[in-house]
């Protein structure tokens, strides 16, 4: 168990999709996450930080639950899967510099 992290909220691109997840890995680029993704069939993908206080607000009641299941480990959770709800909740504009993995 470790200590307590504030996850970051990660939209993440994927060969079947975009994904909103919120992670306490200290980068996206951890092996150890990285390794994690791969094994649920994420070999490759392409990433962007996304603000959190956003993320929260945009999905309050399904942030608390899964920040809370989040409390304590060092893990990544998916809160969205939905590709078309992300895509209208998040503007490009609001999102930084890539993060690629893969090749």
């Amino acid at each position: 168990m470790t200590e307590a992290v504030t996850p970051r909220a990660y939209l993440i691109f994927t060969g079947t999709g975009p994904i909103l997840a919120l992670s306490t890995y200290e980068s996206l680029t951890d092996e150890r996450l990285i390794d994690k993704l791969s094994y649920k069939g994420i070999d490759k993908f392409i990433a962007y930080e996304v603000d959190l206080g956003a993320v929260r607000k945009r999905y309050s009641n399904s942030f608390a639950n899964v920040t809370a299941d989040l409390a304590g480990e060092e893990d990544i959770r998916v809160l969205d899967f939905n590709g078309h709800q992300i895509m209208s909740n998040f503007s490009l504009d609001e999102l930084g510099e890539p993060i690629k993995v893969g090749s």
